[in-house]
């Protein structure tokens, strides 16, 4: 899944990863290194340009709200339940299958957090025992360095308490699709802990390529076999996890300092 990720890079470095044409600069977001679902996040999409005429679609940086709401949803409140859609049935769903088919993005991170429950905490579990499992963050991203970029959908909602010329009236939210976890090997592993990433957790984020962000983006393109294509995970390999501390835990904790690497699982986390 993604519950969590983080998020520094600004407008000017994402403009120039994505070829964006247009963003504004009052809609920049500072760097967060604790994104949690319901915060406004940065997301790549082609769409034309509001009232200018041309129907053409312009690749456009935007602040997005996490947790996508169908538009034909009645109340917001579901959308914080839905930060993330399976990339197996995401074309039948139908909260996410209209979307699919013309409203796609891209959602850059520099990582993801997951979590791992401690082999001590798991063993009290199976004995019964009441304690609550503590369990060790990681942080995983590509191992070379480059943007993280998961593939997202995003919605309309319109709030129909609101008038038309209400700020508020029009919400623009988006979700994460995910994939199984890769089994194979991690490009750089923890000293100890998982040597994959299935063994952190079964899912995780779908990362997309380079070469399938314009596919991906292409409002034109609307077949929903062709389209499952462009989710097939990306090659094994890339991706590298650490230990990090357990301050990431709490979403009021949101500093730099969140990334830096342990050297191994913090006391009562061994993996």
């Amino acid at each position: 899944m993604c519950g969590r990720y983080a998020s520094s890079r600004g407008p000017e470095d994402l403009a120039g990863i994505f070829e964006i044409e247009k963003w504004d600069p009052e809609e920049a977001l500072d760097p967060d290194f604790n994104v949690a679902p319901t915060k406004e996040v940065y997301a790549v999409l082609d769409r034309p340009l509001k009232d200018a005429g041309d129907p053409e679609p312009v690749r456009q940086l935007r602040r997005l709200k996490w947790g996508l709401i169908p538009s034909w949803s009645k109340t917001p409140e579901g959308g914080a339940r839905m930060i993330n859609a399976r990339a197996e049935t995401v074309h039948e769903k139908p909260s996410y299958r209209r979307a699919f088919t013309s409203r796609r993005c891209v959602i850059p991170a520099d990582g993801y957090y997951e979590w791992v429950t401690g082999t001590a905490e798991r063993e009290l579990e199976v004995e019964g025992r009441k304690k609550r499992p503590r369990k060790q963050p990681y942080f995983v991203l590509p191992a070379d360095g480059s943007v993280f970029a998961m593939a997202g959908l995003y919605e309309f909602w319109r709030d129909k308490t609101l008038p038309d010329d209400h700020p508020r009236a029009w919400w623009v939210t988006c979700t994460v699709i995910t994939t199984e976890a890769e089994t194979s090997p991690l490009a750089v592993a923890p000293k100890e802990g998982p040597r994959s990433l299935a063994d952190i957790h079964p899912r995780m984020p779908l990362m997309l390529t380079p070469d399938r962000w314009d596919a991906w983006l292409d409002p034109a393109r609307t077949d929903v076999e062709d389209l499952r294509g462009l989710l097939a995970p990306p090659p094994e390999g890339r991706m590298r996890a650490y230990p990090v501390s357990t301050a990431v835990s709490n979403v009021r904790n949101n500093s730099p300092e969140l990334l830096n690497e342990l050297e191994g699982p913090e006391e009562g986390t061994l993996f």
